[in-house]
């Protein structure tokens, strides 16, 4: 009995190692997955559920889940709860830093002026960040990205930390592309690795 409950969990731990080393492969089914064309030929396969809001093309926003701001006069790039991620463009990038300055990788994207709501809480601010892991990644054949991972915090009006995010920035700086992501979507790294050029 003891052998063969082991034997199970063991394939149960395989099957499950197989589907994390390709996050990809639980919506890689015929009919399940969707592609996306973007700026200067950046084709991604998504999942069909996603939503791809193109009102702006320099601020293309990818919804992965709930959004409790979509439609609403809250919605945009300063909102709260919105599960997505963002391919941004040169119109971006122009006001990419604190004091809408141009953006530039080693600080990472965050237009403001003054303080932020938190992208996980309207009751909570943006508080600190720091660079937490950096280097280059694989977006489709021939191109390589500038990556950081942003460990940031979420603070209370008395600033005391109340949570936590990483904000993951994909940076092309040739194509004048930024790939921003503050939920750790787990299949984003596969998608940007097996997305095209056309």
């Amino acid at each position: 009995m003891l052998r063969k409950t082991i034997s199970v969990a063991t394939a149960g731990l395989a099957v499950l190692a197989a589907t994390l080393a390709t996050p990809t492969a639980a919506f890689a089914r015929d009919g399940e997955t969707k592609q996306i064309h973007l700026r200067k030929g950046l084709t991604l396969k998504i999942p069909k559920s996603w939503k791809v809001d193109r009102r702006n093309a320099d601020w293309v926003r990818v919804i992965t889940g709930s959004c409790p701001t979509f439609g609403t006069e809250d919605y945009g790039f300063r909102d709260w709860g919105c599960r997505s991620f963002w391919v941004l463009g040169p119109k971006a990038l122009e006001i990419g830093l604190r004091t809408f300055q141009a953006y530039n990788p080693k600080y990472g994207f965050d237009p403001a002026t003054d303080v932020s709501i938190c992208p996980k809480s309207y009751k909570l601010f943006k508080g600190d960040w720091k660079l937490a892991g950096r280097g280059l990644r694989q977006v489709g054949p021939g191109h390589k990205a500038d990556y950081h991972r942003w460990a940031a915090t979420c603070v209370d009006k008395k600033s005391k930390v109340k949570t936590r995010y990483n904000q993951r920035e994909w940076y092309l700086p040739k194509s004048k592309i930024l790939v921003l992501d503050q939920w750790d979507h787990p299949g984003l790294n596969a998608i940007l690795r097996n997305a095209t050029w056309s």
